[in-house]
């Protein structure tokens, strides 16, 4: 979602994990789907820099080879969420925790939103049930539930719904994650920009923002840091970037948020 704010550049700090040499919560090997999209890189980057072994899942193996980069920590593996759980149980392999950074590429298949963002979601949590992982993270959207909140003509609800009505789907995908069980973060952010990061990150409740935008840096870092963090566990958070907003550390921006 575009929007009116700007980038953010925070370091996050140390968290206890970094500090220990490992990985936090006892999380090792963190399965990424979505590894080669513009946000999965940078997520897949933001774990190799944190210290995690990271599975890269993607439908390109060979677009993954040739755009990730070249760790012994990185595992490549073909990944399709629209396949059945069975076959991506498979591909998470011995990951420990999954992050979902996917999303639709526009076609004229105006079902492309649901196969990918509500049903592939749903497939991936599914194959995490089979695998006993317990730990997953959702790169979703602002404004997913924007009718709730009164924004139906909001310009942005009303062009990310335009084509197959992509925030509903994602909004579904939502819902059955929180009916799982598992233990699960989803991250809104607003409009997403190849910018470099520049202001300070801006985290509030579900359905509060309505616009704005963040650097896909910033939003992979926050993905990454719930894993870092255990006050982020059970959350839905909204994130945009705002040069006037105070600098604050991620473990307190997750504290300030309370489960619903």
């Amino acid at each position: 979602m575009e929007g009116s704010g700007a980038e953010i550049a925070e370091e996050v700090e140390k968290s206890p994990a970094e500090e220990g040499g490992g990985a936090a919560e006892g999380f090792k090997k963190v399965f990424v789907a979505g590894a080669t999209g513009r946000t999965g890189r940078r997520v897949v980057e933001q774990l190799l820099a944190k210290g995690f072994e990271v599975r890269a899942g993607a439908v390109d193996v060979g677009r993954a080879r040739s755009s990730l980069p070249s760790s012994s920590n990185v595992e490549i593996v073909r990944a399709d969420v629209t396949e059945p759980p069975e076959t991506l149980a498979e591909a998470i392999g011995d990951a420990d925790a999954v992050v979902c950074a996917t999303g639709f590429r526009f076609s004229w298949d105006l079902f492309a939103p649901w196969k990918v963002d509500n049903f592939g979601t749903v497939n991936l949590v599914e194959a995490c049930r089979k695998k006993g992982v317990d730990r997953f993270i959702l790169v979703s959207s602002l404004l997913v539930n924007g009718a709730a909140m009164g924004q139906i003509l909001n310009p942005a609800y009303i062009v990310l719904n335009v084509f197959g009505l992509t925030l509903v789907a994602k909004l579904q995908a939502e819902k059955f994650i929180r009916r799982s069980g598992i233990n699960y973060t989803i991250v809104r952010p607003g409009g997403l920009r190849e910018d470099p990061p520049s202001g300070n990150l801006v985290m509030e409740p579900e359905d509060t923002l309505f616009e704005g935008s963040i650097s896909r840096e910033q939003v992979a870092e926050v993905a990454v840091g719930a894993l870092l963090y255990p006050e982020s566990s059970f959350k839905v958070v909204e994130i945009v970037a705002r040069r006037e907003a105070p600098e604050r550390s991620l473990a307190e921006l997750f504290s300030s948020i309370k489960q619903r």
